[in-house]
């Protein structure tokens, strides 16, 4: 039986914000150094400073600046260089005096300041690695006064002192018996480093005697456990707990402890049993913690925990925790840097798959049609769709009577033999429902020949999003010519393509596309016209969704096995038929008896909802961090709060300046306006107080890679894991998210916490980087109690070779139902694109979004046709104008009809000047944009009673609108000038 002692105070205060001014110039001299004294008159001295730092190499090179002078002093020599300390001689050019030595420099590289890399000066020849024959020592009158470092969070904390071999030696010999050590500590002080011991556990040459620990009522208390084995690899750690219990009898039940590293639940919210290898001479940390109800009696409750590796002895830690009564109004979750939210990671807050809104629940109609917000899917007895229908007007501003259909036959597979070339015939059973809910509907179907079964499970859900598993099993052996599915749509409904290679626009006559996934991130496309489409991905059981925005390459796409079928497979679209075909065939292949298959793969039936254009004339955007009066006097009513600011100042982790975060929001509510705040899950700052328990879960969290980066990240995260994003003001070190994991979990708790505590109406998202499990879960936390959970996404162009050459559109389509308003964005071209990228790859219209400008302020006048301007306050050219010209045409309540619909009421007689209708009453403004190659005249062709104005009454005027447009009158009929790449907005009344 182990004990250990632990403090029983919670000392550690929080993250120190804003942050300390540092005390000298790191990027130029390093974050550490020893203060010198020197008291002797030599002209030449010796020193031995003990640095205990595990990242001084033997080619380490110091600077040494005196500090009388301040001037820099070279080394005449280093005498040996490690981790545990440094032998140097130097002169000391102004005698005596106090002489700083950095022993960490280095240089800033890296592609941009955003995007640092610390280079580590080096020697070109190594010291010796081992302390010179005629030992360490000072000369005489030098002595080493004290370690300094730039600022307290870059300084070297006890867990981040290495103990010394000769340290570690003593410790093994006297617990020479052990085949493994437990290394109980504090949360205060989280194990940090993998390949060294920390001096702070050898210091009294023997395990600690007792572990105590403090809580309070409702806390939940985390400690660790740290496990080092010098003899053996450790494999397949087990941890267990007994219950805890007082001298009186209460109990606090077994239950009610857990460890991070060895059970959990994923984000998807089933539970995870997680397995856990300890290399030999390597350190890990497991943290452990104990749910104090809050019905606990105060007391004293003692238990055992024990570590049981599967090829070694258990051993046990007795453990003993003090509850207290609450302190304040404060609540123990809200001390975060207790580790107190460490069971976030567990959360299945918002799982359950409840309707959103505005969606309504499925309908299970006759005829197994399965009816949801605008559409319907009507089931074939394979289990696949027989007909997929929308029923938008053309407009996207109403849901009509009238069907869309999509499919111009039912979706269905081919299975071909090699042998004789004859499609295998497989015959369906029927469907048969699984689950029946407001949300989702699940269904199976089985479809069998002599040679194959394919087993069809698939499920409709109430925002349109389809799911297939399907499995295709071999009953003999069998030699497949071709296996491939078809989507047979109506041509009137395949107007538009996005994906596989292609730019959002006009559907290419005829694609051809084959697997690349090393470079590309394509594995589907999204074919439909404006009131109808489809977007469909194939996938296999295999799935990992892929890193994106710069990190496509670090983790890229797993090739299926059922459709890639090692890059045989690919995918045709064209005219066949009367039908435009999609094609997906995975190619000739050999199947043995019992082989299996799964060619899964996903549908969105699009639009999602009609469009809010309602939504989009009151929702003003303020993008950046200002004082409320001044958002106020812009004409803007909603704030987004970034990060890299003084109330939220670290990237995707708003838990530190939240006192000043609320008292900002609280004054922007009293002035009728909303805020939201930038939070995502692509990275997360090295500020999250989490960090270490985090690191201790390995690559579940935090993406693997080549380390770099910030001095902060290569000095205390170490090696493996890729840095991104810096904000050079905070010395905000932001590292990437591995992709999907349990720190989702820890987001949907942490955005119902800020909605609950702090009062946010929702978040703007840069790049998403979860999928859409995550983002119903954060919808439903942002929209509870009636609140509004506005999200808007912002995404960069994401075609180029870093982000495997994908749409953002396609990419991010899976968010799109629990989006509010997009904002497409850095590296868009508004000015060298056609009208058809605009409305496919940056309105959001076809999918019952709109949208904004940001990329050098967008083409405004081109953005009038979608109803987008651009976004207050720092664009050269901002909306100010155009939406007091809105409000003085009176846009809040007109009905938008777009140049892509039938019912168009005004038209140019130039098909390359296109025109949106904005309707009311007795007036209407016509937004008016050319793609012409010159400058032209347009006339106008009105229809009158579409329009509903009396051409007889009618008067035509261009009203002056600064930066945009001169004022002028015109009579019906004239010539109107419009400018090349721009346009106008014209008022009929």
């Amino acid at each position: 039986m182990l004990a250990v002692s632990l403090c029983a105070n919670s000392t550690r205060a929080q993250l120190t914000y804003p942050p300390e001014t540092q005390k000298w110039d790191a990027d130029q001299l390093g974050n550490h150094r020893a203060v010198l004294r020197v008291n002797t008159d030599q002209k030449e001295v010796q020193v031995t400073i003990p640095w205990r730092n595990r990242w001084v190499e033997a080619n380490q090179q110091v600077i040494i600046v005196d500090s009388a002078s301040n001037r820099q002093i070279a080394p005449s020599s280093y005498l040996w260089m490690n981790t545990e300390s440094g032998g140097l001689r130097f002169k000391p050019i102004s005698g005596k005096g106090v002489y700083y030595v950095y022993y960490l420099p280095y240089q800033m590289g890296g592609r941009s300041r955003n995007y640092p890399d610390a280079i580590y000066l080096k020697n070109a020849v190594s010291a010796p690695a081992k302390v010179a024959q005629h030992g360490a020592g000072n000369s005489k009158g030098v002595t080493v006064a004290r370690f300094d470092a730039v600022d307290k969070y870059n300084s070297n904390d006890p867990m981040e002192l290495i103990a010394s071999a000769e340290e570690v030696r003593g410790f093994v010999n006297r617990n020479a018996n052990a085949a493994y050590y437990l290394f109980p500590e504090l949360r205060e002080f989280p194990i940090k480093m993998e390949s060294n011991l920390p001096q702070r556990w050898l210091m009294k040459g023997k395990a600690m005697t007792k572990l105590q620990g403090t809580g309070q009522k409702g806390e939940f208390y985390a400690f660790q456990l740290g496990l080092w084995s010098p003899k053996q690899d450790l494999h397949e750690i087990q941890i267990s707990f007994s219950d805890f219990k007082a001298s009186d009898g209460a109990i606090i039940p077994a239950n009610s402890l857990n460890c991070i590293n060895t059970q959990g639940t994923d984000y998807t919210g089933k539970a995870m049993a997680l397995q856990v290898d300890i290399p030999k001479d390597k350190v890990q940390a497991l943290w452990c913690g104990i749910q104090i109800p809050e019905v606990t009696a105060s007391g004293t409750y003692h238990g055992v925990v024990t570590v049981k590796p599967k090829n070694a002895v258990a051993k046990q830690v007795n453990v003993e925790i003090r509850v207290s009564d609450a302190s304040g109004d404060v609540s123990s979750v809200d001390q975060p840097w207790k580790m107190t939210r460490l069971p976030w990671l567990n959360s299945t807050l918002a799982q359950k798959n409840t309707v959103v809104a505005p969606y309504t629940a499925i309908e299970l109609k006759a005829d197994s049609t399965l009816h949801i917000l605008g559409r319907e899917v009507k089931l074939h007895a394979s289990g696949f769709p027989k007909q997929i229908s929308t029923f938008f007007t053309p407009e996207l501003t109403e849901i009509s009577s009238k069907a869309n259909n999509l499919l111009f036959e039912p979706l269905h597979f081919h299975f071909y033999s090699a042998s004789d070339g004859k499609e295998i015939q497989l015959k369906p059973s029927g469907i048969r429902f699984e689950t029946k809910s407001d949300g989702e509907y699940s269904w199976t179907a089985k479809n069998e020949s002599s040679d194959l079964t394919m087993e069809v499970e698939g499920k409709l859900e109430f925002d349109g999003y389809m799911h297939y598993v399907v499995k295709l099993t071999a009953l003999k052996d069998l030699s497949l010519k071709d296996a491939t599915m078809h989507i047979p749509m109506m041509p009137d409904k395949t107007d538009y393509f996005m994906g596989l290679g292609q730019k959002g626009g006009k559907r290419p006559e005829q694609l051809t596309w084959k697997w690349d996934v090393a470079h590309k991130n394509q594995d589907g496309g999204w074919i439909g016209a404006v009131d109808a489409g489809l977007q469909f991905s194939l996938r296999d059981e295999h799935y990992s969704r892929p890193l994106n925005t710069n990190f496509y390459l670090q983790k890229p796409l797993v090739l299926p096995q059922s459709w890639g079928n090692e890059n045989k497979g690919g995918i045709d679209i064209g005219l066949k038929g009367k039908s435009v075909l999609v094609n997906s065939y995975s190619g000739a292949r050999e199947l043995k008896k019992g082989d299996v298959l799964y060619y899964n793969f996903n549908l969105l039936i699009t639009p999602f909802h009609p469009i809010n254009t309602e939504a989009q004339w009151n929702e003003r955007y303020y993008h950046a961090y200002k004082p409320v009066d001044s958002v106020v006097a812009s004409g803007s009513n909603v704030i987004n709060i970034h990060h890299g600011n003084e109330i939220n100042p670290y990237i995707n982790y708003p838990f530190i300046a939240t006192k000043e975060m609320k008292q900002y929001i609280d004054q922007a509510h009293d002035k009728g306006l909303k805020v939201k705040i930038y939070n995502t899950v692509r990275e997360v700052s090295n500020r999250v107080y989490e960090l270490y328990p985090l690191r201790s879960l390995g690559t579940e969290v935090f993406s693997p890679g080549k380390g770099g980066g910030y001095s902060w990240l290569q000095e205390h995260v170490g090696k493996n894991y890729i840095a991104a994003w810096y904000v050079p003001q905070f010395k905000d070190a932001a590292i990437i998210n591995s992709g999907m994991n349990r720190w989702h979990n820890y987001y949907v708790e942490g955005m119902n916490w800020l909605v609950d505590h702090i009062g946010i109406d929702g978040i703007y998202l840069d790049d998403v980087a979860f999928d859409r499990v995550t983002m119903k879960r954060i919808k439903r936390v942002l929209t509870k109690n009636g609140k509004p959970g506005l999200i808007d996404l912002h995404s960069a162009n994401q075609y180029n070779k870093s982000d495997g050459f994908n749409n953002s559109a396609n990419l991010y389509l899976e968010h799109f139902p629990y989006i509010n308003r997009l904002w497409f964005g850095e590296y868009f071209d508004y000015e060298n694109n056609q009208p058809d990228f605009f409305l496919t790859e940056v309105s959001g219209i076809p999918f019952g979004l709109m949208g904004e400008m940001l990329q050098d302020g967008g083409n405004p006048w081109r953005g009038m046709l979608y109803g987008m301007t651009n976004r207050m306050p720092y664009q050269k050219l901002t909306p100010a104008d155009l939406w007091r010209a809105w409000d003085q045409f009176g846009i809040k309540g007109s009905k938008m009809i777009g140049y892509w619909s039938p019912n168009i009421p005004v038209k140019t007689d130039h098909d390359k000047v296109l025109t949106t209708v904005y309707s009311r009453a007795g007036k209407a403004m016509v937004a008016i944009a050319s793609w012409a190659d010159s400058d032209v005249d347009v006339k106008l062709a009105i229809d009158w009673e579409k329009l509903g104005i009396d051409s007889g009454k009618a008067k035509l005027s261009a009203p002056l609108i600064p930066n945009f447009q001169k004022g002028a009158q015109y009579k019906l009929g004239d010539a109107i000038p419009v400018e090349k790449n721009k346009g106008l907005l014209l008022i009929i009344e």
